[in-house]
């Protein structure tokens, strides 16, 4: 087999990056609703912006997935 090109290791790593992100934003939503009535305001709404920051990343990590031709089926040959 012929050594993969950038592309090809990025069509393979972005599916799981993308997959990363979304659990990190679904552990700061939970976080958030668990402190919400004992932290700060301010951190709530802290907590709140990162969210929606990191869902903004992982809508670019998509479009450039998208950009590269989708996901490499090589990528895929497992599930989480």
């Amino acid at each position: 087999m012929s050594e993969k090109t950038g592309i090809e290791k990025l069509r393979i790593l972005l599916p799981h990056w993308i997959e990363h992100n979304n659990n990190h934003i679904a552990e700061f939503v939970k976080w958030r609703q668990v402190v919400a009535d004992e932290a700060d305001p301010e951190v709530v709404e802290l907590l709140g912006e990162a969210v929606a920051t990191m869902e903004k990343s992982g809508k670019i990590l998509a479009e450039a997935l998208g950009k590269l031709g989708g996901p490499s089926e090589e990528g895929h040959h497992h599930h989480h």
